[in-house]
């Protein structure tokens, strides 16, 4: 048999066959990149592994955590994580490895929680408080949102103390937020929040999938919220004033706590808002609720020392099951308390703004809004309010022309008037008959002069609600005034003054001189036109002091108001000075009216009915004080 033999081609061919093995394997060896790449996939596997094991153990100390609380105690931790099918859940919020979720808009950065899956921050991005700090509505725990219901193995669930999945999806200017907590893939409770460019107002469904079995229906479902608002302004006195709950029923009808402290039932309300002056937190539904209960609580026990917050809100409100589940389609509106973006909505948020109710508010909303919204898109909102006043004053100068016309008839008809109650000193049903027919006769009467004072007094009123509710005054400057929605500062003090503050305020000042000076000739005049009685030279006194006590009371009161405010005071009686000493200068001519009275006196006067029943009431009332003489 012939002996098998390596020839020199065979070694040859073995010698490149490895040579060529060798060659691939040198080529396939990871470069220095690839190395480092893999080094840092292994650390970073390394790393989920230890997260995964630390929130695992997170979340088995929270269940034990929540067995202790409800009295399973820590011996049966693996039966309450079954029996609150939180297994499933637990293993995807570990995966998902995430605490929170931040979301922004051009008006928004939103930060929702993991832990309960409601909002845990809110800040409006273009407004910053009266210390250039941005504007806040939900921080640091400051607010929350819980939906407890009891489960059909005679448990209470509260969603503010259970993980929620978060998942974000964006489409175009409309960015979507989903909260879950999951009991599998088919059974989870959600929140969703549906954030839209440009727009206040945020869609919120509560739906639940598949829990049908685990709710208990027979027990009450409830939505609590829960919100400390911050202090936003530089006077905390001036802001609680104007923070408070508001509501709408079904209907259309709104309703408020105001600035005390409440604790209301409530039924069939389709919003409720926690109005902080110039910032709102409200919580909106498309079908009624049936009932709820709201609470609100004054946090500031001395308006001397800065607080970080001013009121406290609450409102629980009972959830009905539709089919065994959880289905509410509401909406959040956290936003300016801005009558033009509130009223934009059509859902009566405008009544958050406190123009006032009835006549006032009617003439502030069609009036007055428009008005000064026109003046304050070309000028600065300083001129619109000077401005504004000027254009007020001269639409009611025919009022105050009225009012000092009849003054001086008064005053011309005063020693007529004196002589007649002379006269009949001793008969004062006779002496009122001889006036009345006196001042008839020659077209003067005391009210003449109160009715014209009194159309004043809805202007007076809806003016005052008007310029603390105006959100395009704040943080505008006009002259020394930093801020015309609050108070202005000249000075400092050391010490705080009871109903006055630890700051002087110019235009309250400059507002109390200009009153006082417009009192002073109004009651001069009045005085000089009322005939002497019994009786007056006390009431001469009052109005002597009312005179010195209106400008105290001005003064104390406007110092922690807006300086908006008090320049419109400031403006308006130095016009009505204006006028009155044009009208008592230029126009009225005491000799020319003397003449026309004494041309009326010789005229019949026919009277009006009322007249001519006060004449017969009067003549019957001195015929039995007549008869009772007799009888005496």
């Amino acid at each position: 048999m012939e002996e098998k033999k390596l020839d020199v081609n065979s070694i040859i061919g073995f010698v490149l066959i490895f040579g060529i093995l060798g060659y691939m394997l040198w080529q396939n060896q990871p470069t220095p990149e690839e190395l480092e790449a893999q080094e840092k996939a292994k650390q970073e596997q390394a790393e989920a592994e230890k997260s995964k094991d630390n929130q695992t153990q997170s979340f088995e100390t929270a269940v034990t955590d929540y067995a202790s609380e409800t009295g399973a105690g820590t011996d049966s931790l693996r039966q309450v994580q079954l029996k609150n099918k939180l297994g499933a859940f637990a293993y995807s919020a570990i995966q998902s490895n995430k605490n929170e979720t931040v979301v922004e808009s051009d008006l928004f950065a939103l930060t929702f929680s993991s832990k309960g899956g409601y909002l845990s921050e809110v800040r409006l991005k273009q407004f910053v408080d009266y210390d250039s700090v941005p504007i806040y509505l939900i921080k640091d725990n400051n607010a929350v949102f819980n939906i407890n219901f009891g489960t059909t193995d005679s448990r209470i669930l509260n969603t503010k103390d259970l993980p929620f999945i978060p998942s974000v999806t964006k489409n175009g200017d409309l960015t979507v937020v989903s909260m879950k907590l999951k009991v599998s893939e088919s059974q989870f409770l959600e929140y969703r929040y549906e954030i839209k460019e440009g727009d206040y107002m945020i869609k919120f469904n509560v739906r639940s999938q598949g829990l049908s079995q685990v709710i208990n229906g027979s027990q009450d479902i409830n939505l609590d919220w829960k919100l400390k608002g911050y202090r936003h302004a530089k006077s905390i006195s001036y802001e609680n004033r104007y923070t408070d709950i508001h509501y709408e029923y079904e209907g259309g009808k709104d309703d408020y706590t105001g600035a005390r402290d409440a604790d209301e039932d409530i039924e069939d309300v389709t919003w409720i808002g926690y109005k902080q002056h110039f910032f709102s937190s409200v919580l909106l539904t498309d079908k009624a609720f049936k009932k709820a209960n709201i609470k609100a609580v004054n946090l500031v026990d001395d308006e001397t020392i800065d607080t970080v917050y001013t009121k406290s809100f609450a409102a629980k409100i009972p959830l009905e099951l539709q089919a065994g589940e959880i289905n509410e389609s509401l909406d959040w509106y956290y936003g300016p308390s801005d009558f033009k973006v509130l009223d934009a909505y059509g859902r009566n948020l405008d009544e958050l703004v406190p123009f006032g109710w009835g006549l006032f508010g009617w003439i502030n909303r069609y009036i007055f809004m428009p008005l000064f919204s026109f003046l304050g898109g070309f000028m600065p909102y300083g001129i619109a309010i000077v401005v504004m006043t000027i254009l007020v004053k001269i639409l009611l100068s025919f009022v105050q022309y009225k009012q000092f016309l009849s003054q001086a008839k008064m005053k011309i008809l005063k020693p007529e008037l004196d002589a007649i109650r002379e006269k009949h000193k001793n008969n004062k049903m006779k002496a009122q008959q001889e006036t009345m027919a006196l001042q008839t006769k020659a077209g003067a009467s005391p009210m003449a002069g109160c009715l014209p004072a009194l159309v004043q007094l809805p202007v007076f009123y809806a003016l005052f609600q008007f310029f603390p509710s105006a959100f395009d005054l704040r943080q505008k400057s006009f002259l020394w005034v930093d801020d015309l929605s609050s108070y202005d500062t000249i000075a400092n003090l050391p010490f705080n003054i009871p109903f006055y503050g630890n700051h002087v305020s110019l235009f309250p000042i400059l507002a109390s001189v200009a009153i006082f000076f417009y009192m002073r000739l109004t009651t001069g005049q009045n005085m000089q036109s009322q005939p002497q009685q019994e009786g007056m030279p006390d009431m001469a006194k009052m109005m002597k002091y009312m005179m010195y006590f209106s400008p105290i009371m001005m003064l104390f009161f406007f110092n922690n108001y807006a300086s908006g405010l008090s320049l419109y005071y400031f403006i308006s009686n130095v016009i009505s000075i204006g006028i009155i000493l044009v009208i008592k200068n230029y126009i009225l001519d005491e000799d020319k009216i003397h003449a026309e009275m004494q041309e009326k006196k010789k005229k019949p006067k026919k009277q009006s009915k009322f007249q001519k029943k006060m004449a017969e009431m009067m003549e019957q009332a001195e015929q039995q004080k007549q008869a009772q003489k007799k009888r005496k």
